[in-house]
Order: C-alpha cells, then structure tokens, then sequence
C-alpha cells in the first residue's frame, strides 16, 4: 500500500467538502512557504518537495495567493479542484492564472496528486518554469525642443579578473593612475570579490578608454568587456541638474521598495541622481515579463513553450527648457578654469534653467545648491534696497575712501583703492565697498532682506532637483550688517539663485526656477522691486561693463552685470572665490541671464574671463 503524508481525514458527509478542505490545506502550506508541510499532502511527498522547491528557484522570491474554485468529486476515489494561482513577482505585475488539482483518496484520506501540473497545467515532467523580466526603454529626458538628451552609447567597462592577476598592487596602481580611481579601493574591491567574479573598476565612454587603452590594454588582470548606457552627450552636460543612469544601487531598491517589496531588481538601468532619479517610476515605466515552460535538462536546446506574457509599459518622457547650444557653450567655458567652476543660465520673465555646468574639478550638485558667499554680486541687492528707499540716485554724489570703520572693525576697497566723492554709479561699477557699508547702515535692518526677497531670495523652491534660494539675514545689525552689504557676513547664495536674481533685473519681472516643461510650479513668482527701481539699476550693471570691473566683457554686445569676489576661510589673507552675474540682451540665444562661480578663483577676474569665454562661445 502506498502510504501518504499527513493527509486530511474524511470526516464529512458531503465528500467534496473534504476535497476543498485538503486542497485549501496544500495551498495554504505552499503559499506560506512551508514546502515540507505542503508536499506531505501529496500522494508522493518526496517528489512534490522536488517539484515545490523547482519552482521556488524559478520564481525566485515570488509569492503565492491561491483561491480555490469548483471540486468535482468521482466515484472512483479521484476529485479534482479547480483554483487560481496569483504569483506576485519581484519587481513585476502579478502573474495570475487558473489551474486544476488533481486528489486521490486512500484510505478515508485526500491526497492532491504529486504531479508537474499541479504547479502549472502546462507544466509537465522533465520540465520546469523560466521567468524573463523585462524593463521597457527608459523614456528620455528631453530638451527644450523636445529632442531626447541622453542615448545608448558605447562604454567600456574597465575592471579586474583574479585569476589573471598576477601583482595586484602593481595593477591597482597602473589602473589608478589611468583612471583617478582609488589604488586601496580597487586592492580592496579584488580582494573581497568572489572568485572568478569581474570587479569593476569604472566605466569609460569609448573615446575615453581609448585616451587611456595604451597605459591599461596590457596590465595582468585587467579586462575590458564593452557595452553600452543610457548617457547624456557628454560626461558633464547637466548632470548636476540632469543625474546619471546606471546599475541599480541596493539604496535605490530599497527606496523604491512599497510594503517592503521592491519596484526593481538588482541590474536594472535606473536613475543615480537629479532628474533622472527624481522622476524614476515616470521615465522607468512599468516592467513586463515572460514565463515559458522549458527543458529541465540544460543541454537540450528546447526553447520551450511560452505560457505567459505582459509586455512591459513605456514610461513617459521629461522635457527640460534645456538648450544644447547654451549648455556647450558653458561646459566648454568652465573647461578653461582648472578650479572648480559652475555657470548656471536662466530665461529672463522665465525662470527656466536653460543650462546647469560645473567642471570636472567641481561638484556638479553646487551649481544648483551649492551654498557660497557673494561678495559684491550683492551689490545688486543692496542698491535696489537703497534705490527704493529713496536714499539716493544713480547721479548722488556718493564718498568712496579707501576703508571705513564699522563698530572698531575695519572695512577696505581692493586694494584700498580710494575713489573720493563719485556719483553713485562709478561707486557701483567700481565695487566700492566702503561707499556700500556707508549706506546700507542707514537703512533698516531688514531693508537687505526685503531687497533680495524681491527677486526670490530665501524662498522655498519646490523642485524636483533643489535650488538653494539664498539667504539674506533680516536682523543683523552693526558689523553683521556692514558685511552683508558687500556679500560677506551671513549672506549665502547659490549660482542658479544669482542667475535667477539678474533674470528678474533684465526682465523686470522675477519668476521662479523652472527645471521641468510643464510640471508644478515652484512656488509663487516673487514680487520684484518695482520698474522705477530697475529703470535705475539696470545702467549700473551696463556700466559695471563699460567702464567698471567687467570691462574685459566690453565686446560682448548688450551685457549688463556686477563682479564679487567673496573671502572664506581662516586663512591669512582668506581665500576668496570669484562671481560674475549678469545677462545679455539680443544675443545669438536671445535675452539670457547668468551666473558664473570660480571656488577660490581669488579674484573675480577669474569668473569675467569664464563669462567673456562663454558669451564667445555663442558667437
């Protein structure tokens, strides 16, 4: 007699309620994973183990919902239950589909038959389950026009196979040299993989590993097996505000997982940064799968029969107010600065970002919210703040003295340069600061604030990537204050806030920031100054280019601006980085606004000569 497991007794005197009832016991043991408890009410418990834990490595991590249907029972001791199966797969749609038990009863007991086609009706012997997930094309990130920026290109990915190596330490080095990766990271990275297992060192687009193939081609233990990512036109375009693509990262799993299931699965191209992992589920899509009925035995070529297909959903595109044209000229211009540099454009009346660029010695996320003092790009601030105080005028003969002594503590021109009385708009195109501190501490003290606020300082952005809005104290008073003036003491700004600050000059009308075609706005479109006080601040800035410290832009058509230089550290004398904002009128991309940041750059000549390089690159 064959002996069964722990079979469910009749103890009804309807037989197919006991029927249901052994079939809802074996469902109810797979479904929680419980493969012994589930096999032993089987008609062959050995073989329905085989066969349960098959397709558990098929379906790897799935779980089951099961509901049982219609029993129909003979009167030859053999029923059948007719029930639904609804896996849900890892980081796919549900796979749902009815099948059909078959039971024998021996001995006053129901067993449900150890066959393949309990798992599956078209499941055999000899045979098991493959799953193929797939993910749609990710949807592009556009530009302004609508014209995708990123495409699939040529990588190669350079790493290390163990069991090539022959002096790991030698190797690290060579590569580190080649590449900038860390020689300790790469000795660590080989040592902790498993062996026979590619360590990946860093992927190079095609041209950039062919820069480097003569140093690296021939060293013991590194390989270079080609593919292809989802890039953007060039290894800097954007990416502060645009991101990368890559492998999905455990901390992306993790963030995408709802009720503790992931959304994705480990090898999937996702979004690392900025818009592209800001706007992931959009532009991922939704994934699709494909379950065949294969070959148990590896070494036939049987290609199976499919049984199941969802095609996966395309996500939906993200267009930006980008500009290609505008986002080369700028990469191209940081690139002559070896010191980390960003230059951030904007649409005036807009607030689009039309281009985000920061250098390779640069964080890209700084140009958007990077947290720097001005220095005397404030200036502009603080003259709408005296201009709409009523407390001078462009032609209000103003003092300049070389320094200046604020509550024991003293102030200097560069240099101590020494202008003496000057209309005020020789003051402001020769950054006097001693003429600024002399001023502002006659207004009240939130007169700074309430300036700056107007072009949208110290606002709180809503974007998808975030634009630190600045900050402008409204409660300092004595050398706080006097410091705030020229872009010192408390105030912080961003490169794309200053870009936003003269977008509101040039046009008269401060908008918010705009990083996405369509999406929710950022918030409300700050007030502005008023047009009486722009009609008189913006011929300061065309003087700052004229005749004051932007003169080297002098050629560059219709430009209006204010240089900074803004002292950091504890150094002695301080370090101090190098500002330009400004914006152009009628040029080769039409009215455009800008900011340009040289971290250290000492001296705001450094980012007039960035600027003059990118209005040149325009044409």
């Amino acid at each position: 007699m064959l002996l069964l497991g722990p079979l469910l007794t009749s103890c009804s005197s309807d037989p197919s309620d006991d029927v249901r009832a052994a079939a809802e016991a074996f469902l109810a043991d797979w479904s929680a994973g419980d493969v012994a408890g589930a096999a032993g009410r089987t008609t062959d418990p050995a073989a329905a183990t085989a066969l349960l834990e098959q397709t558990a490595t098929d379906l790897s991590g799935a779980e089951l919902a099961a509901e049982v249907g219609e029993v129909q029972v003979g009167e030859d001791g053999a029923a059948t239950v007719d029930w639904t199966a609804t896996w849900d797969l890892v980081a796919a749609p549900d796979w749902e589909y009815p099948g059909t038990l078959s039971l024998t009863e021996r001995d006053d007991r129901w067993g449900v038959a150890a066959e393949p086609s309990a798992v599956h009706p078209e499941l055999a012997a000899g045979q098991r389950l493959e799953l193929a997930r797939t993910l749609p094309e990710r949807a592009p990130i556009t530009d302004g026009s609508g014209a995708p920026l990123f495409a699939e290109t040529d990588v190669v990915n350079v790493g290390v196979d163990p069991a090539q190596v022959t002096d790991l330490p030698a190797l690290a080095q060579a590569l580190a040299a080649a590449t900038g990766v860390d020689a300790a990271t790469i000795v660590a990275d080989v040592q902790a993989a498993p062996a026979g297992q590619f360590v990946p060192v860093i992927t190079l687009r095609r041209p950039d590993f062919e820069a480097i193939r003569a140093q690296v081609y021939d060293l013991p233990g590194a390989v270079f097996p080609p593919g292809t990512r989802l890039l953007a036109p060039s290894s800097r375009f954007a990416v502060g505000l645009l991101g990368r693509v890559g492998a999905a990262t455990q901390e992306l799993l993790d963030e995408s997982a709802t009720d503790g299931a992931p959304r994705y699965a480990a090898g999937d191209q996702l979004g690392l940064s900025g818009l592209q992992r800001q706007a992931q589920e959009q532009l991922t899509g939704t994934p699709g799968f494909t379950v065949s009925v294969v070959s148990a035995d590896e070494a036939t070529d049987d290609a199976g029969q499919v049984v199941a297909t969802v095609e996966p959903v395309p996500g939906t595109p993200l267009q930006t107010p980008l500009v290609p044209a505008l986002q080369n000229a700028a990469d191209a211009a940081v690139a002559t600065q070896p010191l980390a540099t960003h230059l951030v454009v904007v649409r005036p009346g807009t607030g689009e970002l039309l281009a985000v660029s920061s250098n390779e010695a640069a964080n890209p996320s700084y140009a958007l919210s990077g947290q720097f003092p001005p220095g005397s790009s404030m200036k502009t601030m603080t003259a709408t703040a005296l201009l709409g105080a009523g407390a001078l005028t462009p032609q209000t003969p103003v003092a300049c003295p070389g320094t200046t002594v604020v509550d024991g503590r003293e102030f200097e021109n560069e240099d101590q340069f020494d202008l003496g009385t000057v209309p005020f708009t020789q003051a402001f195109a020769e950054s006097c600061n001693t003429t600024f501190i002399q001023q502002a501490l006659a207004l009240p003290d939130d007169a700074l604030s309430q300036a700056a606020a107007s072009y949208g300082v110290g606002s709180e952005w809503d974007l998808p990537v975030p634009v630190f809005s600045g900050q402008v104290p409204s409660t300092s008073t004595g050398t706080t204050k006097a410091a705030d003036a020229i872009g010192q003491g408390q105030v912080l700004m961003s490169p794309a806030q200053l870009a936003l600050v003269a977008a509101g000059i040039a046009s008269g009308t401060p908008a918010a920031p705009v990083e996405v075609v369509g999406g929710e706005p950022a918030g409300p479109a700050p007030a502005g100054p008023g047009s009486a006080v722009l009609e008189q601040l913006r011929p300061l800035m065309r003087e700052v280019v004229v005749s004051g410290t932007a003169i080297a832009l002098g050629d560059r058509g219709q430009v209006f601006g204010k240089t900074g230089t803004a002292e950091f550290g504890t150094n002695t004398p301080p370090d101090s980085h190098g500002w330009f904002m400004g914006y152009q009128l009628g040029g080769p991309q039409g009215d455009i606004a800008f900011a340009v940041l040289v971290e250290a750059g000492q001296s705001s000549s450094a980012a007039v000569a960035v600027t003059d390089a990118f209005l040149g690159n325009l044409g």
